[in-house]
């Protein structure tokens, strides 16, 4: 006799019914397992669990746009707080004294921000929503007007007035060029219209060869002989390697090749990987380290989540940027397939990553846990893993992420920019705030894939637990048996 048939025989005289359970503490009768399919019974999770709509993950999306877009720049500051716009009969052709960019909650030439933008562009491919892309196009046309002119009228100073101008004409590290220099070349290769001049502006490509000369000659680099180089820097130590580097400037040399046609690039950003991996992989944990100081024989060993999800974040865009030829994507996707393991083992029962990948008393983070669900599924989506093995971790942080979304489009629990030391209390007691700009791009990247993931995949619950399946299960009740036709085998 099937099960579902022995299951109906028990539920006669009971008013529990097994397709809409009631959770324990809300039972008004005494339960055991003669009365009761106990397995049925809905457990009381602490972030949403079960089946996700792609238009539930397309609404979030789009609280976050709102309020960005609110936050968008559109033109300069005069001294009394006038704004002046970049195009009609007031477009600025000449910049005044006093005169600076406008300013929203975020800086839009920051690192973080390359990170959005290029979310942003992905989104609207997944979604086929324009605005998204119509975001970053808004903003590149700014910084193509403001660009020169900037730098025409501060010629004669020692220094560009304007902070954020600053860092865009002359950046000092990786964190001020490297994701915005991949961000305009992938806008600029989506966007022949954004290579061409109009008056007073620069051809994108000014501001992206500025930004690539820093990222190719002007970060410090640190070798022990050929087919070793990777970035460095002298902070907080001498030679001290961050993880998050890799994700600075790899991708960037990366995508290069791909703009440019010019093979090199590929495999200076191959070594680069490889050299970081060697010293920052940590493989009896699956997880990598946040700092290394060449020359030490003890390294500091603290898995930091965020700058986890920037290693893990430069081996998926590898991935998509290297040619299917290249004699390193074995290593590459090896690589990747390792990481997602040993975070897996990490993730909490609510859905999030810690702050320290590997100390379940530091508290949970949203950006860090968004990268994780982006990469995640967009490799399930590419076939780098099993969508059956890993579909349910990546939903399970999209359901966690979604509670830190609030209904104005903020996006909350995202540990502030951060430094590097070696003791466990700075991550611990780093802070967390809405107005980190770290989060967004992460969380509207996450978004875009998720929806993506979910018009491809077919997430149901089986016997109470997530499942994902290639083939759509059409039985509205809940699965037991899956079924070749589709139909699957319910619970009556």
């Amino acid at each position: 006799m099937k099960l579902h048939t022995l299951m109906t025989l028990a539920l006669i005289g009971t008013t529990i019914v097994a397709c809409k359970p009631v959770p324990a503490s809300q039972q008004t009768e005494e339960i055991n397992d003669a009365t009761t399919p106990l397995h049925l019974l809905k457990p009381e999770y602490k972030v949403p669990y079960g089946e996700l709509k792609a238009e539930d993950v397309k609404a979030a999306l789009d609280r976050i746009y709102t309020y960005i877009e609110a936050e968008r720049p559109t033109g300069f500051v005069d001294a009394d707080g006038n704004v002046k716009g970049i195009s009609g009969d007031d477009a600025i052709t000449k910049l005044p004294e006093g005169y600076t960019l406008q300013r929203g909650a975020f800086r839009i030439g920051s690192y973080e921000w390359g990170i959005t933008y290029q979310a942003l562009l992905d989104a609207a491919k997944t979604t086929g929503d324009a605005r998204y892309s119509a975001y970053v196009a808004n903003v590149m046309s700014l910084l193509k007007v403001a660009y020169p002119l900037f730098r025409q009228r501060d010629a004669a100073k020692a220094d560009i007035e304007d902070a954020q101008m600053k860092q865009i004409i002359y950046p000092y590290a990786l964190d001020d060029c490297g994701t915005m220099c991949t961000a305009m070349m992938k806008y600029a290769k989506d966007n022949a219209d954004a290579q061409k001049a109009t008056a007073p502006a620069m051809p994108l490509d000014s501001l992206i060869d500025n930004y690539f000369n820093f990222v190719e000659f002007g970060q410090m680099r640190i070798s022990s002989g050929p087919g070793d180089e990777l970035f460095a820097r002298n902070r907080p130590q001498h030679n001290t390697v961050w993880l998050d580097d890799m994700y600075m400037g790899i991708p960037t040399l990366a995508y290069r090749s791909v703009y440019t046609g010019n093979p090199s690039f590929s495999d200076e950003a191959a070594t680069m990987y490889k050299s970081f991996v060697r010293r920052m992989w940590v493989p009896e944990r699956q997880i990598y380290r946040h700092g290394y100081v060449e020359g030490l024989r003890q390294q500091p060993t603290y898995h930091w989540a965020r700058a986890n999800g920037w290693a893990l974040l430069t081996t998926v865009e590898l991935l998509d940027m290297l040619p299917e030829s290249h004699p390193d994507r074995p290593f590459i996707l090896n690589q990747l397939q390792m990481h997602v393991a040993g975070l897996c083992a990490y993730q909490s029962s609510e859905g999030f990553w810690h702050q320290l990948l590997d100390r379940s008393d530091s508290y949970l983070e949203t950006s860090a846990t968004a990268i994780y669900c982006y990469c995640i599924a967009h490799a399930i989506r590419k076939g780098w893993i099993e969508g059956i093995t890993y579909g349910g971790v990546a939903q399970l942080a999209w359901h966690a992420i979604s509670t830190k979304i609030t209904d104005n489009g903020r996006v909350e629990g995202t540990c502030v920019g951060t430094g590097m030391a070696f003791d466990p209390a700075f991550y611990y007691y780093r802070p967390v705030s809405s107005a980190a700009a770290h989060g967004y791009g992460p969380v509207i990247w996450a978004a875009a894939e998720m929806y993506a993931l979910l018009n491809e995949w077919h997430p149901r619950t089986n016997d109470s637990g997530l499942h994902y399946y290639e083939q759509k299960q059409t039985n509205p009740s809940p699965l037991f048996y899956v079924t070749s036709d589709g139909t699957g085998e319910a619970v009556e």
